[in-house]
């Protein structure tokens, strides 16, 4: 094994970049501007399968900073400049990707600037998301309707880009036929302000000398005098051709022209989109979803017809591939109440037949004339694989089942084995009538290449998204992507089709001249060249100008595998959890009230985000790798004094860049079980920071973390006077700018072994449990410790305790002698896994035995089935630590009442709310049933996170994550009514509000008492 080596990034730029970045920097461009490695790569990749790497990327505040940068751009020294838009990254044909200047939206020009419900609009910037939107429509009364599996995190300005749609399109349409007008920076800095205007109009505008003047007349030209020619070659498609279209830029019958329709689905290819107002809809007052069940999913697709006939609002479609990869997910504990089997038959393919309107008795007519027919159907001697059905009428069920069908894209990337369903030839549109023998022809294709696939989509528009599984990693499956794509065009045109009815073209391109044919695709070159005769905005997508020798981008770019074969497999395979990563991008849901991801929803970068630490860690392993390293193995640590060297050499080593990502992350576990392919960041940040420092010298603080359980059980006994030498102003100072420690918790007093005993407790060792009789044995309920709440909260163990003996069970303490939580986040790997195979060995016995084991916090004890389970190379043998409430929900409470009628509030902690998502209701569950109301409070991380909070350098992103919900939660409820179930989540709120709140346990041991 080699020493870590240092590792150089491309960070030198091509001189015309760097003339072009200075001249922003000198310039009053108010924005951040990003060259670093680590900022670059994050946006080479989007969720499609290629990357490739920008010279820089531009965060604008402001239009007024597009304007600035379209003004330089557009200098002729400039020319050779190229720039792309980008927003949420969530395009699965590369569309944002560019060699050139990324300049993103999303960061700060995110802002709602006016709602006029009146007359149902609404002005928007850019990097709206669109959930965002809908989120402040909502008490309005309306909803920006065009709907996509990736709302929470795909922006405005990308859906106006690709000219989104999704569910629902035959009655809702495309983003296009919702906008009203748009502001576009043009590549000389001038404004277009886009909106449909007389013919007449256009003209006259035509006429001027200046660049919006010579957009408009060849927009005439070519819409108006072409106009026979765009009508005979696209059909009426619901999705319709998306950029240019060409087709609806010019009503015939109003004499209008709409520039809008031109930029709307062009990909930044024409100007920087950065303002939009846009219709909005009334959202329907009731909603019914029938969940149609069949035998098999061709059987699905040909039962469409039929269901559309219903009159529908949408059918969604669902295949048994993304199904059976739902029932092994967590989201299937939530929706299997919803999509129960039938009894003998296999469900292996599902129809969502939604149902919205204003009026419920004609909505109930509808419903009752489906079900009726599907009755009659099923009865029936030729059923059409049609095995039952399930009527949810109420909005949270419709927005579970809705949650599972918007996991599916990422559900895929969980399937098993080195090939994985990717996006290259998964948007194809067709008439919905012809829609099952596409399918069929498709998956004889595939089957032909003996590829494993999942599909979903929208029946009733003819969409549906099927997704080969290949590994990118083999040139020869490389190969298969592009023999495929080729022939997923022609069936396409041979069915009347589209290629890309929903997600752009981007990369695909290529096929572009072929689907307009030479004529119409020399338009499409004129138009360009009207907006960007040098070929400067995202080129080689869609077209290029006309009378250039510019190229256009192909499927056979250069792809993510291209880079990750360059790892060895078995470096691969021991990395998994960052590998498996396929860029969804669910880690940037916008909702403050999800657990995922913290770091990237108070900072905005992405690098601080699951998908971005991937990423970075892939890179990581990649330039290791080819220096010679095997990250893959324990590393070789270099002496104290060397590694103290080493903090003032080795600047430029990517490795920096990495950990400084790393260092952002709260270890809050989110990822682990949010995230649709189990992206693990704490994990492999932990085994990162076992090789990063064996390297480079660690901080004071990561000892002090580490050396917690040490020295804690010794400065606990002298609760008093340990407090008093940690908490004066001298030891702050030290601790603060010495260490970089703040706000550190208070011991005990008194401490948790003199409570216990005080209140006739008892503490046992494993021997001593084991050696209890067999009645004792069946009344003993012992509590594993950890260290935050036996040193800093023994009050609460305490009453733990004091719960147990009421509810007629023997409470026992085994002895502190470690947990290791601490370890493992600071990436003391061998210190951990140390300390796990001690602590398994005090429990195993116990939980053989069946004997319950409670651990006092939830997150804690929950490492028992995670880290516990993955150290030691996953040797170590499993041990059943519950939760409190888990524990609480194998008893009978239904002859306990409460003698208070009090209402609470709980607040999960986020590691709780990924793992055990249920514990919300069993709470709630075991209050009802002692006649109390609990509400359960949806919010994301606390800020705490263990040790995150208490860093000096996270305080203000601690701060920030407190104030975007917990703060508000606990105002709401207010001190003694907010229950929470996290230490550090209390200790959180003790700290900001100086106010001590409860555990749930707390107040079902007061109503007991």
């Amino acid at each position: 094994m080699t020493v870590l080596p240092e590792i150089a990034a491309e960070n030198a730029l091509p001189d015309d970049y760097r003339h072009f970045i200075e001249q922003v920097r000198s310039s009053e461009f108010a924005g951040e501007i990003d060259v670093s490695y680590s900022g670059r790569l994050i946006a080479a990749t989007d969720n499609s399968v290629y990357q490739n790497l920008p010279q820089a990327v531009l965060y604008p505040l402001n239009q007024t900073d597009l304007v600035l940068l379209m003004k330089l751009a557009g200098q002729e020294n400039n020319s050779s400049v190229q720039f792309s838009p980008r927003g949420g990254g969530t395009g699965t044909n590369g569309q944002s990707l560019t060699s050139g200047i990324v300049v993103d939206l999303s960061r700060h020009m995110n802002k709602v600037l006016e709602v006029n419900p009146k007359e149902g609009w609404v002005r928007v910037q850019a990097g709206v998301v669109k959930d965002q939107l809908n989120d402040i429509l909502r008490p309005h009364g309306y909803f920006f309707s065009p709907d996509l599996s990736t709302s929470n995190r795909a922006t405005l300005g990308g859906m106006i880009n690709t000219d989104a749609s999704g569910q629902g399109s035959l009655v809702y349409g495309k983003t296009s036929d919702h906008i009203l007008g748009l502001k576009t920076v043009l590549l000389d800095g001038s404004v277009l302000d886009s909106a449909p205007v007389s013919l007449e109009q256009a003209e006259t505008v035509a006429r001027q000398d200046n660049r919006i003047a010579r957009i408009y007349r060849q927009i005439i030209d070519t819409c108006v005098g072409e106009a026979e020619s765009i009508r005979e070659k696209f059909p009426p498609l619901n999705r319709f051709l998306t950029g240019y279209d060409l087709k609806h830029a010019y009503n015939a019958e109003e004499q209008k022209i709409d520039v809008s329709r031109i930029i709307a689905g062009s990909e930044g290819t024409l100007g920087f989109v950065s303002e939009a107002r846009l219709n909005i809809t009334p959202i329907p007052k009731h909603r019914v979803l029938v969940n149609v069940k069949y035998s098999n999913f061709q059987a699905a697709l040909e039962n469409s017809p039929f269901l559309v006939d219903a009159k529908a609002t949408s059918v969604e479609t669902v295949d048994s591939t993304v199904l059976n990869l739902a029932r092994q997910d967590i989201i299937w504990k939530s929706v299997e109440p919803l999509l129960s089997d039938v009894e003998g038959q296999r469900m292996d393919g599902i129809n969502m037949v939604e149902f919205t309107g204003l009026n419920q008795e004609e909505i109930d007519s509808k419903v009752n004339s489906l079900t009726q027919r599907l009755d009659k159907l099923i009865k029936s001697k030729d059923s059409k694989g049609v095995i039952g059905y399930q009527v949810c009428d109420d909005l949270p069920s419709i927005q579970l089942i809705y949650a599972m069908r918007k996991k599916s894209v990422g559900l895929l990337g969980a399937t098993k084995g080195r090939r994985k369903p990717v996006a290259f030839a998964e948007d194809t549109a067709v008439p919905p009538e012809k829609l099952a023998d596409f399918i069929n022809e498709f998956r004889a294709l595939l089957d032909a290449n003996g590829l494993h696939y999942g599909m979903f989509g929208h029946a009733d528009a003819g969409v549906l998204h099927v997704r080969p599984a290949l590994d990118l990693c083999e040139p020869e499956d490389e190969v298969m992507l592009r023999q495929i794509s080729d022939k997923v065009a022609e069936l396409t045109q041979k069915y009347g089709g589209l290629m890309w009815g929903e997600h752009g073209k981007g990369y695909r391109s290529e096929y572009v001249p072929a689907f307009f044919g030479e004529h119409l695709y020399t338009e499409l070159q004129k138009i360009k060249a009207s907006f960007d005769s040098f070929n400067q905005l995202n080129p080689g997508k869609i077209c290029t100008p006309l009378n250039t020798d510019a190229e256009l981008i192909s499927v056979d770019a250069v792809k993510r595998g291209f880079f990750d074969r360059q790892i060895p497999v078995a470096t691969r395979d021991s990395y998994k959890n960052a590998m498996d990563c396929n860029g969804n991008g669910l880690c940037f849901n916008y909702d403050p009230k999800s657990a995922m991801c913290p770091s990237y929803k108070v900072t905005r970068d992405r690098r601080y985000s699951p998908k971005g630490r991937a990423g970075l860690l892939r890179e990581w392993l990649r330039l290791t790798h080819n220096a010679g390293y095997n990250a893959a193995e324990k590393p070789e640590a270099l002496g104290f004094a060397k590694r103290q060297l080493n903090r003032f050499t080795g600047k430029n080593d990517f490795s920096h860049e990495v950990k400084e990502s790393m260092d952002k992350c709260l270890a809050c576990k989110a990822c682990t079980n949010q995230c649709p392919v189990s992206v693990d960041v704490p994990t492999f940040r932990a085994r990162f920071y076992d090789h990063y420092y064996s390297k480079y010298a660690r901080p004071l603080k990561d000892y002090l973390v580490k050396g917690i359980e040490k020295t804690a059980p010794i400065a606990s006994k002298f609760p008093r006077l340990s407090n008093v030498l940690i908490n004066n102003p001298l030891s702050r100072f030290v601790l603060k700018y010495g260490i970089g420690y703040v706000d550190t918790p208070l011991f005990s007093t008194p401490n948790l072994r003199t409570a216990w005993r005080r209140n006739g407790l008892i503490e046992l060792t494993t021997e001593q449990v084991m050696s209890l009789t067999e009645d004792e044995k069946s009344k003993a309920v012992v509590i594993a410790q950890d260290p935050f709440t036996t040193f800093y909260e023994a009050d609460l163990v305490l009453k733990l305790g004091l719960l147990i003996r009421n509810l007629g069970y023997t409470p026992v303490l085994l002895p502190f002698i470690g947990h290791g939580k601490a370890q493992h986040v600071k990436g003391f790997i061998s210190d951990f896994e140390k300390t796990a195979e001690k602590v398994t060995e005090q429990l195993k016995p116990i939980s053989d035995a069946g004997i319950p084991l409670i651990g006092p916090d939830s997150s804690t004890a929950l490492i028992f089935r995670d880290e516990y389970r993955k150290a030691s190379d996953g040797q170590l043998p499993e041990v059943n630590v519950m939760t409190v409430v888990e524990w609480l929900n194998t008893l009978n409470f239904d002859d306990i009442n409460s003698f208070t009628t009090s209402h609470y509030g709980l607040l999960l902690h986020c590691t709780e709310q990924s793992f055990v998502p249920e514990s919300a209701k069993q709470w709630q569950a075991l209050f009802q049933n002692l006649g109390l109301k609990l509400d359960i409070v949806n919010v994301g991380c606390c800020g705490m996170a263990g040790t995150f909070g208490h860093e000096k350098q996270n305080q203000e992103d601690s701060q920030g994550l407190y104030q975007m919900g917990w703060q508000q939660a606990v105002q709401e409820y207010g001190s003694s009514g907010v229950l929470v179930t996290g230490f550090s989540c209390r200790s959180q709120i003790k700290r900001v509000e100086k106010k001590r709140v409860r555990h749930p346990l707390e107040i079902i041991l007061q109503s007991l008492s």
